[in-house]
């Protein structure tokens, strides 16, 4: 029987493409597929690269304006340099336009990833376009990172805390609204049209030297974590009372319990998720954008949560998923 796409999950997935293409050549330093971005050696430092895939129906609520989505199409990609520690040196940006799309449009999808790169100070530097039924757009980031400062998703070990920047479940309580038609303000709705790439705490914590692990969470939190266990062969107990849930999710979710399931599973939060040694994290105990929820442990991809009860739930492996049949939010 022939296997199809539609009957594997999008982790499963890339791994076997990436079996495919191999480990590359020995500048290629982490090969597609095993992190955030590939790492190539450049000139003693290393160059990340990344790109990602946008789809107007999948991607693009119909609430978004052209900017927002321009924005969007540069945020996805420099939220995964950010969580390598790298600086930005320019974005990419491959753009299939509707032939029926004013110009106007387009203009303004090109100033919303000008604006973007901007924020993260650098520029559009290329790319291509072409006529394609629904708009798609693919960009490719670029940066650069010192060998020393290099974040990446292997070195997590027993007994460090596990971190993240922000707060949780803000996209998914935007989602959820525009999916229920609810009336809600434009900046309600911020998290999910405009994330905010976190290129600033990125770099902090790569001069920090103190993180052993790092992703985005643009999955969501628990599939990060996932993806972390899987790789370090560790698992991650997290302490309820200590997630920066966002003050959106209270508002929006109808009990405690859809509160903390947007938290832990809703996409599209462009937070940082790391795993700091305990005794290093003293000295970035002054940085706010960090909160401690809770630490690694000695037990392969166990994730559970634990309540000020003591109280004891899995945390199951799901999330936002382009391709397969995951489970999704």
């Amino acid at each position: 029987m022939v296997s199809m796409i539609k009957d594997i999950d999008e982790r499963a997935f890339i791994a076997q493409l990436a079996s495919v293409f191999g480990r590359g050549k020995d500048e290629l330093k982490v090969p597609a597929g095993d992190d955030d971005c590939a790492v190539l050696e450049f000139g003693g430092e290393y160059l990340v690269v990344t790109t990602d895939m946008l789809h107007q129906r999948t991607d693009f609520p119909d609430t978004m304006t052209p900017w927002q989505i321009g924005w969007m199409a540069a945020a996805v990609n420099f939220s995964d340099i950010a969580a390598m520690g790298g600086q930005p040196l320019g974005l990419l940006a491959a753009v299939g336009y509707p032939p029926n799309m004013s110009l106007e449009d387009s203009r303004e999808i090109a100033r919303g990833m000008r604006d973007c790169a901007q924020f993260c100070e650098t520029s559009v530097i290329g790319g291509d376009v072409d006529s394609h039924e629904e708009l798609t757009i693919t960009g490719t980031a670029l940066g650069r990172v010192s060998k020393e400062e290099l974040l990446t998703r292997k070195g997590a070990k027993p007994g460090d805390l596990v971190c993240v920047t922000g707060t949780l479940g803000a996209a998914g309580a935007a989602l959820k609204a525009y999916l229920k038609n609810m009336d809600v303000d434009s900046d309600f709705m911020k998290p999910l049209l405009e994330p905010v790439p976190r290129i600033a705490e990125g770099r902090m914590l790569a001069k920090s030297g103190a993180v052993t692990s790092a992703m985005d969470t643009s999955d969501g939190l628990a599939l990060s974590l996932y993806d972390l266990a899987s790789v370090n062969e560790v698992g991650f107990v997290l302490r309820k009372e200590l997630l920066p849930v966002d003050r959106r999710v209270f508002e929006i979710a109808s009990s405690k319990q859809e509160a903390l399931e947007l938290a832990l599973y809703s996409g599209g939060d462009f937070e940082l998720l790391v795993t700091i040694p305990r005794k290093s994290f003293k000295a970035l105990q002054t940085e706010s954008y960090l909160t401690v929820v809770g630490e690694t442990v000695d037990i392969d991809a166990d994730i559970n949560l634990i309540g000020k009860d003591k109280t004891n739930f899995a945390i199951t492996r799901k999330g936002y998923l382009h391709i397969g049949a995951s489970e999704q939010i």
